[in-house]
């Protein structure tokens, strides 16, 4: 059976020739794969014609929408990925009827096949391209809950005087995080941590220099589920009782509820859902040009 796209030629370019003209592209919208380069033979005798397999080449949009699909397909996604826009960056939008295990827990997974198909689609490329992928409307919905937040966190910080600590985000996150407050004239925003835990402050103006900073909106469980932990609560002072026993009398005796004591640092997960993981020892760094 004949190979599909494959041309016969008495030579590797009578063969390329021949099928360019055959499928009505250029040299430059096609590429080529030599099968058999052919042999002249003796007289005429014994020779054998020379043979290309010719493919069209797919635009970046199609060659990333392409492995987009493949990928989704090996994990056992059904998905259909198409281009939005096609101008100085490259929007692709996803759509299946498994929505949230493309998006994954605050865009986790989307953002990675963000990051598979950015590098797809500058593959062989001078100028690099921004590609977006989304699904759903994903993205634009996550932006507007971000400013949200951004602007409760402001309000929050300005009431309670105290530095509040949202939990790790990508570095677009954190750039909407900190445009939402650029303007305010009470607080401001800093990016602290390292990779991949890097997350974003939101500081008063009167935030108090030793101010370690504390999460925001998680109940106490002490009986009194309408009052939210905005400050320090008592298992958290210095100098009582129970902070100067030995680390055995610190364990027993922490509150039912109470935020973790020592130097590990609490983050926000009331909305951006809740983590217990918590770092020791944060240091902070200075704001880079990504946030």
């Amino acid at each position: 059976m004949e190979e599909k796209n494959v041309f016969s030629g008495k030579s590797v370019d009578e063969a390329l020739d021949e099928g360019l003209k055959t499928l009505g592209l250029t040299l430059d919208e096609a590429d080529y794969q030599i099968v058999d380069e052919g042999k002249k033979g003796f007289l005429g005798l014994g020779s054998v014609e020379a043979k290309v397999k010719i493919t069209p080449k797919l635009d970046d949009g199609k060659k990333t929408c392409s492995f987009i699909d493949g990928l989704l397909a090996i994990v056992g996604i059904k998905a259909v990925s198409e281009v939005v826009s096609d101008g100085e960056s490259l929007v692709i939008d996803i759509k299946t009827s498994n929505s949230a295990r493309v998006i994954g827990k605050r865009g986790d997974v989307l953002d990675s096949i963000q990051c598979l198909a950015g590098a797809v689609a500058n593959t062989g490329r001078e100028k690099y391209r921004k590609v977006v992928v989304d699904c759903e409307n994903y993205r634009a919905q996550r932006e507007q809950t971000l400013i949200g937040l951004a602007h409760k966190l402001e309000k929050t910080a300005v009431e309670t005087g105290r530095k509040m600590l949202l939990e790790p985000m990508s570095p677009y996150e954190r750039r909407v995080i900190h445009a939402a407050l650029a303007d305010s004239t009470e607080v401001k925003t800093v990016s602290e941590g390292r990779e991949p835990a890097r997350y974003v402050a939101v500081i008063p103006n009167d935030a108090k220099p030793y101010d370690r900073g504390v999460r925001y909106g998680e109940k106490r469980r002490d009986g009194n589920s309408s009052r939210r932990f905005g400050g320090n609560d008592r298992g958290e002072r210095r100098g009582n009782g129970r902070e100067r026993g030995n680390r055995d009398d610190r364990r027993s005796s922490r509150p039912s509820g109470g935020a973790k004591r020592g130097k590990k640092e609490i983050y926000f997960g009331t909305f951006l859902g809740n983590s217990n993981a918590v770092k020791e020892n944060p240091q902070p760094t200075e704001e880079n040009s990504e946030d």
